[in-house]
């Protein structure tokens, strides 16, 4: 099943496990069992640390579990995890064996509060790119709990039937139980803070850690934070760089052809590239952290939700947006049950339905032309009169049969029946009447939110929530500065967040040399 290029891959990524690795499989009639343990024999030959053994429990579909040293380790696969879940699986090995990026302390103190028994599924499809980092933060969160505490991968290709009774419409969806608790994109802070919610005694306090003092602290670490913190520490300041997740919002950029110089790449590679070239310069990074306070003072104080927390000179805020939602009644209970986001993952649960997309840009009309190869019938939906995307898209849009396009329409409601969305109200706007469509799907495409909330008190925004900046990239509050996607500079690119970074650390190394 894998090629030799595959192959001398894994061995040399496999070399000193330094552990007996188990893929244990439990037996199977279903029709794509053999092709599993030929793909775990196949894995397994690379390294003399890995090897296939079998139990004599009985599964509907094929599965297998990692086990350490003879022992289990509570991850499960239910499937073949090839696509996109090839690597969650490679991932998987690796972290079991202590090696590859892990929990750090901080984390590992906040997974142990967790009151186990605790089971947890995540139903991925193959083709979703936004599975694999659910996945691979639940293996993870399993590995730093120990014994209580189990995660599954599930391919909800093999079993259609358990997901129509969940109601799942979209993945990754996280389900403790007949209760999901995640539906969508995500990273480690977001999962952990969910298990916290849920799963841990409010009561119990969060251990505190004074972290110290620091030159510079950038709260980002996409494209403006990570340049932001290189030009810092390159002047000599002590630096310490806070993120939810490396890359930010280019970790779900797929193709990448305008970074100058680069012909191509795409997001995840250059998320990498910027964390390699973080690591080159002595940055503290804190990774998977959510700033819960930022005080003013002659030293800004920075307090985490690990319970962390410390001061610093200057702080840059450079966090960038998130994905903008409708705030309609009925959207964030039907996510994940007919509320969606991304047409690459959630299109296929909807093959022969019919969708409605939220959003005449180009994000939105680009997604009702990729939706319309799979839905029987697509309804585009724009709040102006006409839509904004470009001219060739619309022409494209436009010509196919099965897409419809509705101008002058303000979404209200999302109804579902409970279970799963069935239709949409909204507003014409040229004529004041509320509107009623029967639907199987949303996919809201409505651009980007700026990430600006923890500091909105304290500096200068727009009303869009944007940063106002100055020239230098300096904010309303002395001490502060911000660059990138958060703040009002036009145009959001990845080489403009670059510059911004570079220039708001210049900026404010120049005002600390002036103190």
């Amino acid at each position: 099943m894998l090629d030799a290029a595959i192959k001398q891959q894994l061995e040399s990524v496999f070399q000193d496990l330094g552990h007996s690795i188990e893929l244990v499989v439990d037996p199977s009639d279903h029709e794509k069992q053999a092709e599993l343990i030929e793909m775990l024999d196949d894995v397994a030959a690379t390294s003399s640390d890995l090897n296939v053994t079998h139990t004599s429990n009985q599964a509907p579909t094929p599965r297998f579990a990692i086990h350490k040293d003879g022992k289990p380790t509570g991850i499960v696969f239910q499937g073949i995890p090839g696509g996109h879940e090839f690597t969650s699986f490679i991932v998987a090995i690796l972290n079991v064996a202590g090696k590859g990026k892990l929990p750090d302390s901080g984390l590992q103190q906040r997974i142990q509060r967790i009151k186990a028994p605790l089971d947890v599924r995540t139903y991925i499809s193959l083709s979703c790119e936004q599975c694999p980092t659910i996945v691979q933060a639940f293996n993870q969160i399993v590995l730093s709990y120990g014994e209580g505490l189990t995660h599954t991968m599930i391919d909800g290709a093999h079993i259609p039937e358990e997901l129509e009774a969940l109601g799942v419409q979209g993945v990754p969806s996280v389900w403790v139980g007949d209760e999901m608790i995640h539906s969508g994109r995500g990273n480690l802070a977001e999962l952990i803070a969910k298990l916290e919610e849920k799963y841990v005694d409010a009561s119990a306090p969060v251990k505190e850690k004074d972290l110290g003092h620091y030159g510079v602290a950038v709260l980002g670490g996409g494209p403006a934070g990570a340049s932001a913190a290189i030009y810092s520490v390159r002047k000599g300041i002590k630096t310490i760089l806070i993120a939810e997740k490396l890359g930010g919002q280019v970790q779900e950029t797929k193709g990448i052809e305008n970074l100058i110089s680069v012909t191509y790449t795409e997001g995840p590679q250059l998320a990498a590239n910027l964390y390699k070239h973080l690591q080159a310069y002595p940055v503290e990074i804190l990774e998977h952290r959510r700033v819960s306070q930022v005080d003013d003072g002659d030293k800004k104080r920075v307090r985490l939700d690990s319970g962390e927390f410390f001061t610093c000179d200057s702080l840059i805020v450079a966090t960038g947006a998130k994905w903008r939602e409708l705030n309609i009644p009925g959207e964030k209970d039907y996510i994940g049950r007919g509320v969606a986001f991304c047409p690459h993952c959630d299109g296929p649960y909807y093959k022969d339905k019919k969708v409605a997309v939220i959003g005449g840009g180009n994000s939105g009309v680009e997604a009702a032309i990729d939706l319309a190869g799979i839905c029987r019938e697509v309804v585009l939906f724009e709040f102006l009169d006409k839509l904004k995307a470009d001219e060739i898209l619309i022409s494209k849009v436009k010509s196919l049969p099965n897409v419809s396009i509705v101008t002058s329409a303000k979404t209200s409601q999302v109804v579902g029946n409970g279970e799963k969305v069935v239709a949409m109200k909204y507003q014409d706007r040229a004529t004041d009447a509320e509107q009623t469509i029967d639907l199987d799907g949303i996919f809201v495409q409505i651009g980007l939110s700026p990430n600006s909330a923890i500091v909105k008190d304290l500096v200068e925004v727009n009303k869009f929530g944007e940063i106002v900046v100055d020239t230098k990239g300096r904010t309303s509050l002395g001490g502060i500065y911000a660059a990138g996607d958060v703040t009002t500079v036009p145009y959001k690119q990845i080489v403009i967040a670059m510059g911004e970074g570079a220039k708001v650390a210049l900026t404010a190394f120049e005002d600390q040399m002036r103190k």
